[in-house]
Order: C-alpha cells, then sequence, then structure tokens
C-alpha cells in the first residue's frame, strides 16, 4: 500500500471541513503538515480530490466517490486496533434523532445503553428528518432514528416502530365534545403544525390529501412541546404521535379528536449510510432500539 491511514484520516477531516485550517484544528495538525498529507496522498495515485480556487477547496466527483470507502476503511482500522489492544470499551456514538423520538424515546434507550456500557460516549443530536437524513449522508452521524420516510441511494433505511398520528384539541375548545371530526370540521379549524422538512408534518400533509391546500394552518413551530402549549391556549387543533401525547391525554390537558376518515398511520425508521462500517456500538445501540418493539 502506498497509503497510511493518517493520510486517509487527513483526507476524511478535509473532506468534511472543505477547508485546511479547520481540518488542520479539529486533527490537532499543522497546516501545513495537513497540505502535505494530502498532496502526498494524491500525488501517489496521480489524482485530485478537490477541486482548488485559491485557497477554497471542493470536494470533486471522485472525492465524493471515494469518501464512503474511506470513511468504512478508516472505521475498521480503529474497530481492529481495539482488538489487538484487547479493549473491551465501546466506540463512541453519534447518534440523530427526529424531535418525537429524541424527546420521547431516545433519551430512555440512551439511559439504557450507558448503564450497559459505563463508559460509552454517547452524542444525541435532534433535528428534522431532512436535517438528520442529511448528517447521516455526510458521516457527522453514525446512525439516524426518523419519522419520516426519505429516498436516497447513499442511505438503507430499516422499519423499526410502528406509530399513528393523533388529531387533538384543549378540553375548552368547541370541537371537544365531538364524537368524531368530518372534513369539514377539519377544514373549519385553525391547525398548528410541524415544519415542513418534519417526518410528522410529511405524515400529516399525505393524510390530509384533498385537503391540504384548503386547511387553514394558522402557526408552524419546530417543537412539539410549543404546539401543544399552543393548543392547550385554545390558538387551534394540531397533529402529532400519539407518543408525544400520551401524558397530556392521561391528565386531560388535551383531549384526542378522532377522524377515522383520514389515515394516519406511519412508522419510525434506522438511517445508515450504506458504506457504513457497523461497529458494535452502533449494533449494540440498534438492538436496545428493537427492544422498543417487544
Amino acid at each position: 500500500m502506498r497509503y497510511s491511514l493518517k493520510q486517509v484520516q487527513v483526507f476524511l477531516k478535509v473532506a468534511h471541513y472543505e477547508n485546511i485550517s479547520k481540518a488542520a484544528r479539529d486533527l490537532a495538525m499543522s497546516q501545513s503538515a495537513v497540505s502535505s498529507a494530502l498532496s502526498d496522498f494524491e500525488r501517489h495515485y496521480d489524482i485530485w480530490l478537490f477541486d482548488r480556487n485559491g485557497k477554497k477547496l471542493q470536494l470533486n466527483g471522485l472525492g465524493r466517490a471515494l469518501r464512503p470507502q474511506a470513511q468504512a476503511l478508516y472505521e475498521q482500522a480503529q474497530a481492529f486496533e481495539q482488538q489487538l489492544q484487547q479493549q473491551n470499551t465501546v466506540p463512541a456514538l453519534r447518534v440523530g434523532a427526529t424531535l418525537t423520538i429524541g424527546n420521547y424515546l431516545a433519551v430512555g434507550i440512551m439511559a439504557q445503553y450507558m448503564r450497559q456500557h459505563a463508559a460509552a460516549q454517547v452524542q444525541l443530536h435532534v433535528a428534522n428528518t431532512a436535517s438528520i437524513g442529511e448528517q447521516v449522508r455526510n458521516f457527522e452521524l453514525d446512525v439516524g432514528l426518523i419519522e419520516g420516510e426519505l429516498q436516497s441511494p447513499d442511505l438503507k433505511v430499516i422499519p423499526w416502530l410502528d406509530d399513528e398520528l393523533v388529531v387533538f384539541c384543549s378540553p375548552t375548545h368547541p370541537l371537544a365534545k365531538r364524537r368524531s371530526m368530518s372534513d369539514k370540521d377539519l377544514l373549519a379549524a385553525a391547525w398548528i403544525l410541524r415544519e415542513s422538512g418534519s417526518g410528522t408534518r410529511q405524515t400529516f400533509d399525505r393524510a390530509m390529501t384533498g385537503l391540504l391546500s384548503q386547511l387553514n394552518i394558522s402557526l408552524e413551530l419546530e417543537h412539539t412541546e410549543a404546539i401543544k402549549r399552543a393548543v392547550e391556549a385554545d390558538l387551534g387543533i394540531s397533529c402529532l404521535s400519539r407518543v408525544a401525547l400520551k401524558e397530556a391525554f392521561a391528565r386531560g390537558s388535551l383531549i384526542p379528536l378522532k377522524v377515522p376518515q383520514r389515515d394516519l398511520r406511519r412508522r419510525f425508521y434506522f438511517i445508515l449510510h450504506r458504506q457504513k462500517y457497523l461497529s458494535s456500538a452502533i449494533e449494540s445501540w440498534m438492538a436496545l432500539c428493537n427492544k422498543e418493539q417487544g
């Protein structure tokens, strides 16, 4: 081999930042050392991995094609070194979760994971489905837990849990005593919804096919708790995951509304980059997640 793992690491960091100085700072190396390692790597194989415009770097087509393989190679090398050193520690784990999953499921799973692996390092990043998908594609996250459907040739999308959305209102709302809501009721209501790009909004929009363009959407908010508070204040009605509403329904601060003519079922999914090396940390995390199905 005419390359070193350090050169692979440098390539990955520069690909991530598309900036030599930021990569050098992350690697605790000098800028000249990073530039030299990258130049040697390219020169050995007579290739260019980046388009250069002065000091600006941009990953080119070849660089984008090689990056997933380089990422998998580097992570396998790290796992191999741990085995050689007979370390039984679980590698660090970067998990991304959408808001519903992150706020109502992932924290409990993380607590179990850290009880099983006392020295484990876990980062949990919460964002909407589109953002989590992008970060998994860029290897910024090891695994994603999402509530929306994604289509990308770079990602494996694996079904996880069944879920459903529920339309709800406050106990003092005029609709609270309705046995069932008609499409006419849906059109007359003021709605408080999640933002576009969220999995919850994706499911809601699909369920409201034929009515969507006529709905009165008065507020769009990025946080489920903010939506629940707004509905409790009688600013409108909404639609969120049953997982996020369980406690509010139990104490009676929010009331579920039946909409039998609309299909509000959906699934939660794991997402992984197709070239991602499945470390023991990822496998352990997914095994704990799957216990949620039991």
